[in-house]
């Protein structure tokens, strides 16, 4: 695979996996929150979707080394998103239950490649000081095991 060189290209690289592990991230939180309402069949379909994506995780990575990671990548969202509206179309818990295994499919395709698409995007030198650069995220009242530094903490406890 070649390496993006340009800025442009690292950045586009960053954006979209960011947006595509957001999508999964924010896909598992809906339902976890919807559970509680509806929760026999969203049971069933929180397992297909969580079993498919354990299952076939590893799977996604082998796929990735074979077919190229951008290629695969790009095959993984796709599911992910047919799944999505298939889940939306869904006239019933059978068919919900479906299309949120091959969603949970999707899913593992794009983790691990988005993964490996950002290291391969951004050196070890480069990625260190973006982490760096982001410590200040630590310093956020939700991160911070304290909670007592930083612009995360409360007006009563800085001025203790």
């Amino acid at each position: 695979m070649k390496e993006p060189t340009e800025k442009g290209q690292k950045t586009w690289v960053l954006a979209l996996t960011s947006v595509a592990s957001l999508m999964v991230a924010l896909d598992a939180l809906v339902v976890t929150t919807a559970l509680s309402t509806i929760i026999e069949t969203l049971q069933r379909t929180m397992n297909a979707y969580n079993l498919s994506f354990a299952v076939l995780l590893l799977t996604g990575a082998a796929l990735g080394d074979r077919f190229g990671r951008r290629r695969t990548f790009v095959a993984g969202l796709g599911l992910f998103v047919a799944a999505s509206a298939a889940c939306v179309l869904a006239g019933s818990a059978g068919w919900l239950i479906a299309a949120r295994a091959v969603q949970g499919a999707g899913a593992a395709l794009v983790m691990p490649l988005a993964i490996a698409l950002l290291s391969a995007a951004f050196p070890p030198h480069v990625a260190r000081q973006g982490a760096r650069d982001l410590q200040w995220l630590d310093r956020a009242g939700s991160l911070n095991p304290l909670g007592t530094r930083g612009f995360g903490a409360s007006e009563g406890e800085r001025l203790r």
